[in-house]
C-alpha cells in the first residue's frame, strides 16, 4: 500500500497570482518539504512546511506530476505509481506531496502523522517536526487542542426540549465565533484575514462568559485602531495595520458599547485605565469616500475610557432633523452613498447611538466622569425627541434621509419601504410610545417574515428600479444579501425584539425559522439550503430561483448574536459581575430546561422548571432576590429556578 499526503500552496491571497513565485525545497534535517514566497507582502520571511512521521518516503513539489495531464484530484495520476519523482524548486505549479510505502500483514494497524504548518526558519521547523515525531507527542498536542475547546465550549451548556437548539449553543456557535471570526477572519466566501472594527467587537460580546480575556484583549486591540480625531479604521490587516479610513458612521460606536458589555458581565473596571496609543493619518478630503493606507502610531496615548469618549463625541454630528449623519453607510455598508455628501441622516443610527449613550453614560458615571455622563444624558434626550418627532412613519419607523432629502423606509417609498433595523432597535432602546414599537414589530411580522422561504427579510421591496442610488447595495440582485434578502444579524435582532415585547411563542417560532439545522433536516431541504446546516449563514436569498438558499457561511457575526439570543434573551442567562440570574422567556410547550454554567473552576448546575410561584434555590437555600452569588470554590452547586408562566396576551 501507499499512504499519500497532498496540499496545494497558496502563500498569498490568491493561488493563481502567488504560485509563480512559490519555491519548494527538501529540508534534510527534518525531511519536510519547505515552501516560500519571498514576494508576498507582510509575510515574506515565513516558511510553510509539510512533513510525515515516516523516514521512508518519496516527495514531489510538482502539481502537474501529481495530478497528471488533464487529470483531477478525484483520480490523481501519482496514485497509479509507487513513488514520486522528488521534483522540487522554482518554476513549478507548486504543491507538496509525500508518499509513504507500507506493508501490512492481515489484521495489522499502522499510524502515520502528517504535519502541516509554518515557521520562521528551517531550524525552528526542524525542531517542531522532531518534537511531534512520536505518537505520544502528537496525542499530547491533540489533547491540548481538545482541552481548549472543551473548556471554551463547556462554559455554558444547555439541555432543552429542542435538540437543534442544544447543538448550536453547546458547540457550533462559539466555535464559529472563535475559530472563524477571531482567528481565521476568513471563509470560503470571503477570503480576507482583516479585522473589521465593528465586526469583531460584536463577536467578543458573545465571549464574555467563555473567554473574557479574549474580549478584554480585543477591546484594547480595537482601541489602538482609532485616530486622534475619534474615527477609526473600518478594517485593517495585521501585522502591519494597513487598512481603510472611511466615513462609515457606526463603526466607532461599537467600541464603547462592547466595553460597557464587557464591564457589565465581568466587573473588570481596570480595563478603562489601560493606556492605548492613537493613530495618525490624513483625514478624508471633501468628496473622498475612503482611503487605504498604513497610518502611523501617534505620539498621543490615552486611557480606553478616553478612546470611548472621543468615539461618542465624534458620532454626535446631526442633520436638519437632529438625527446622526449617515456618512458613508451606517451598519448597512451597502448604503454607502445615502449620506456621503454629509447631509443624509440615519434613524437607525439614532436608536443605536441612544443605546450607546445609555450604557456608556452609566459606565462613565460609575468611573467618576460625571461630566461626560451628563453629556451622554443630554444628547440622549435630544435624540429621543428627534426620533419621536421625525422618525415615525405611521406604522413603523423610517430608515433614513438621503443627501437629497428623499426618505427611505417610508410607506411612500417605492423601494425599501420598511426596514427591520429601526423597528428592532426601537424595542431595544425603549424610546417613545411603547405602542409605536409594538405596531412597528407587527409591521415587520406582516411584511418581512416569510415562513415559506424560512427567512426574515432585512427590508422590502429591494432596490431595483428607483432612480436613487443608495450605493453598492443596488449592485446585488433584488432579494440577494443586504438588498432585500435575509441578513441574519438583523433577523436575530427581530427575534430579540419580539421576545422583549413578551411574545415568547412568536420569538421561538422565528428562532426555529432561521435555525440552520432546521434547513438541513432532509435531503430536499439541503438541496435548497446548499451550505453547512450547522453554521450560521451571513445571508439567505429571498428571490427565485434561489429562494431559501444560504449565502456565505462561517464568516458572519450572526453566530455571536445567535448565541446571545438563545442563552440570554430566551433562556434568560443574566450575569452582572459575580452575580447570576436566570429569567427565561420560554415557549408554551416547555415545562423547563437545564443549564450548566462554569465560573472559574466551579460548576453551577441550574434546573429551570414551571412552578406555582417564582423562586430560586441555591444548594437548598431560598434566594428571595433571585440572585445566584457566584463563588469559585471548585465545588459543584445545585440551583433550582421555578417560574410562573405568564398569561397569554389577549
Amino acid at each position: 500500500l501507499t499512504a499519500t499526503g497532498y496540499v496545494d500552496w497558496v502563500l498569498g491571497s490568491q493561488r493563481d497570482r502567488s504560485s509563480p513565485f512559490t519555491m519548494t525545497e527538501l529540508d534534510r534535517r527534518s525531511g519536510a518539504i519547505l515552501a516560500r514566497n519571498h514576494y508576498v507582502k507582510d509575510c515574506s520571511g515565513r516558511i510553510a512546511f509539510f512533513a510525515v512521521s515516516e523516514p521512508l518516503r518519496t516527495v514531489t513539489g510538482d502539481r502537474g506530476e501529481f495530478i497528471g495531464r488533464c487529470g483531477s484530484l478525484r483520480n490523481p495520476a501519482a496514485l497509479t505509481r509507487t513513488r514520486l519523482s522528488g521534483r522540487l524548486g522554482a518554476g513549478l505549479d507548486p504543491c507538496a506531496a509525500i508518499m509513504v510505502p507500507l506493508e501490512l500483514p492481515e489484521g495489522a494497524e499502522r499510524e502515520l502523522v502528517f504535519l502541516l504548518g509554518a515557521g520562521d526558519s528551517p531550524e525552528s521547523i526542524a525542531a517542531l517536526v522532531q518534537r511531534l515525531q512520536g505518537r505520544a507527542a502528537v496525542a499530547s498536542a491533540l489533547d491540548t487542542v481538545q482541552t481548549h475547546w472543551r473548556r471554551l465550549l463547556g462554559t455554558v451548556q444547555v439541555e432543552t426540549p429542542e435538540p437543534m437548539v442544544d447543538l448550536l449553543v453547546n458547540g457550533w456557535l462559539l466555535y464559529q465565533v472563535k475559530a472563524c471570526r477571531l482567528w481565521a477572519r476568513s471563509g470560503f466566501y470571503q477570503s480576507g484575514g482583516a479585522y473589521g472594527f465593528r465586526d469583531q467587537l460584536q463577536d467578543i460580546m458573545a465571549l464574555v462568559h467563555a473567554d473574557p480575556n479574549a474580549a478584554r484583549t480585543h477591546l484594547l486591540r480595537a482601541a489602538a485602531r482609532q485616530f486622534r480625531e475619534g474615527d477609526v479604521q473600518h478594517w485593517w490587516h495585521p501585522p502591519t495595520g494597513r487598512g481603510v479610513r472611511t466615513r462609515v458612521s457606526d463603526d466607532l460606536l461599537w467600541l464603547p458599547l462592547a466595553t460597557a458589555r464587557y464591564l457589565a458581565v465581568t466587573g473588570d473596571t481596570s480595563v478603562l485605565d489601560e493606556i492605548v496609543p492613537f493613530l495618525d493619518g490624513r483625514e478624508l478630503r471633501e468628496g473622498e469616500e475612503s482611503w487605504y493606507d498604513q497610518p502611523t502610531l501617534s505620539e498621543e496615548s490615552a486611557t480606553l475610557h478616553e478612546h470611548n469618549c472621543r468615539a461618542i463625541r465624534r458620532a454626535q454630528r446631526v442633520g436638519v432633523h437632529g438625527l446622526p449623519l449617515m456618512g458613508g453607510g451606517d451598519w448597512n455598508d451597502g448604503m454607502n452613498l445615502i449620506g456621503v455628501r454629509g447631509k443624509g441622516e440615519s434613524v437607525w443610527l439614532g436608536f443605536f447611538l441612544h443605546q450607546v449613550l445609555h450604557h456608556y453614560g452609566a459606565v462613565a458615571y460609575a468611573h467618576g466622569d460625571r461630566g461626560f455622563a451628563g453629556e451622554c444624558d443630554h444628547f440622549a434626550h435630544q435624540l429621543r425627541s428627534a426620533i419621536e418627532q421625525h422618525g415615525w412613519d405611521g406604522a413603523w419607523y423610517r430608515r433614513a434621509w438621503a443627501d437629497d432629502g428623499s426618505v427611505l423606509g417610508s410607506a411612500d417609498s417605492s423601494e425599501c419601504r420598511i426596514d427591520s433595523l429601526p423597528q428592532s432597535w426601537a424595542v431595544f432602546t425603549g424610546l417613545g410610545d411603547p405602542q409605536r414599537a409594538r405596531t412597528a414589530m407587527d409591521s415587520v411580522t406582516r411584511l418581512l417574515v416569510d415562513p415559506s422561504a424560512g427567512i426574515i427579510r432585512l427590508f422590502d421591496p429591494p432596490f431595483d428600479q428607483t432612480p436613487l442610488d443608495p450605493g453598492y447595495i443596488k449592485g446585488y440582485l433584488p432579494g440577494v444579501r443586504e438588498n432585500g434578502g435575509q441578513y441574519t444579524h438583523a433577523a436575530v435582532w427581530v427575534i430579540m425584539a419580539t421576545a422583549l415585547l413578551g411574545e415568547h411563542d412568536r420569538a421561538w417560532e422565528l428562532l426555529r425559522l432561521i435555525n440552520p439545522l432546521g434547513h438541513g433536516a432532509t435531503a430536499g431541504d439541503i438541496a435548497v439550503w446548499r451550505i453547512e446546516p450547522y453554521v450560521m449563514p451571513a445571508d439567505v436569498y429571498g428571490v427565485a430561483p434561489h429562494r431559501g438558499r444560504g449565502g456565505w457561511s462561517w464568516y458572519t457575526g450572526s453566530a455571536g448574536w445567535m448565541f446571545r439570543l438563545i442563552t440570554e434573551t430566551l433562556l434568560g442567562l443574566e450575569r452582572t459581575g459575580d452575580q447570576l440570574r436566570v429569567l427565561p422567556r420560554l415557549p408554551s410547550g416547555w415545562t423547563g430546561f437545564s443549564m450548566r454554567y462554569r465560573y472559574g473552576k466551579t460548576t453551577w448546575r441550574i434546573q429551570v422548571r414551571l412552578g406555582e410561584a417564582s423562586r430560586t434555590q441555591v444548594d437548598g437555600s431560598d434566594k428571595l432576590d433571585g440572585i445566584i452569588a457566584l463563588i469559585d470554590d471548585g465545588a459543584e452547586h445545585q440551583v433550582l429556578v421555578e417560574i410562573v408562566r405568564p398569561h397569554p396576551q389577549g
